[in-house]
């Protein structure tokens, strides 16, 4: 049965996005691509569920054709359909539902790729934000031991918050385009 487990933060994950990072850049082989590390495990400091999430950016999302997701298969990469996000193409490593890596495919500056920029740089320069963040996912942790969604789910707000704080920051924004970290 799957379960949400909060673990102290490791400095391992940023070893593992690396070499996941540089698999993933083979295996799109001459595709143009950007790829960051996001989600909890990308924050030093804060604890997570050791899911390592790793965000894509390509042109278009019609650049991503049956080769690169047979590539990124090859790989241990297993693409997940999901009708209900079709600004983002999702693929996992390991069980369902209890996945140890995540590849999101996103447009290069689009929206999402943006939102999950803002939410990673927000909390890294937030040290409360990041502790409030922490401890909403001990409490959900602790609801919902047993189901993921609705662990996710009771993310859902607080992210969201984050996400309009970070784009209200005029400095924040700054440094992230003149870093080519989001676009416009």
């Amino acid at each position: 049965m799957e379960e949400v487990i909060i673990s102290e933060y490791t400095s391992d994950w940023i070893n593992e996005f690396e070499e996941e990072k540089n698999k993933i850049r083979i295996a799109l082989g001459d595709l143009q691509v950007v790829i960051e590390h996001i989600g909890s495990t990308s924050v030093a400091g804060l604890g997570s569920k050791p899911t390592i999430d790793i965000m894509a950016g390509i042109p278009s999302l019609n650049s991503m054709n049956e080769s690169y997701i047979k590539s990124l298969d090859d790989i241990g990469y297993e693409y997940v359909y999901k009708p209900e996000f079709p600004e983002r193409l999702f693929f996992r490593r390991g069980l369902w539902r209890a996945g140890t890596h995540h590849l999101h495919i996103y447009k290069y500056h689009g929206r999402n790729w943006n939102e999950n920029v803002l939410f990673r740089e927000y909390l890294k320069r937030n040290p409360e934000a990041m502790n409030e963040y922490y401890h909403l996912k001990k409490k959900l942790e602790q609801e919902f031991k047993h189901d993921r969604v609705a662990y996710t789910q009771g993310k859902a707000d607080f992210i969201t918050d984050i996400i309009n704080r970070a784009s209200n920051d005029s400095e924040l924004i700054r440094f992230l385009r003149e870093s080519n970290l989001i676009g416009d």
